[in-house]
């Protein structure tokens, strides 16, 4: 009976170790989520749960920020893209009448060359 226990030994010592396959590879491990590409579900049909999103907030409105200055780069370096871009609204969460006012701020300091309209190349 000790002889089968130790026969039987070496199969059962790494459970949680992976196995290794001999066969063709079956391509990447499936991630959870149920879509394809690894992302979450989003609560549609099939779904298991609804993705929780965090409602935005406006910055300026939180901190009481009722003039943008357009000679503070650092604050309006943060709503301009890589590209150059002015980022929009339902990505940044300014309100309507702050990004607007944003939106000026940002086109005075490029017209005096506080920031660049574009990267370079």
């Amino acid at each position: 009976m000790s002889e089968e226990i130790q026969a039987n030994a070496p199969e059962t010592s790494a459970p949680d170790a992976p196995q290794a396959s001999s066969g063709p590879s079956s391509g990447p491990a499936p991630r959870s989520g149920g879509r394809p590409g690894g992302r979450p579900s989003s609560g549609g049909p099939g779904g298991r749960g609804k993705f929780f999103r965090r409602k935005k907030v406006c910055k300026f409105c939180t901190e009481k920020i009722d003039a943008i200055p357009y000679r503070d780069v650092r604050l309006l370096q943060g709503f301009v893209a890589e590209r150059g871009k002015i980022v929009p609204r339902r990505l940044t969460g300014v309100c309507t009448t702050h990004q607007r006012r944003l939106t000026r701020a940002i086109k005075q300091a490029r017209n005096i060359a506080l920031l660049p309209f574009a990267t370079r190349h």
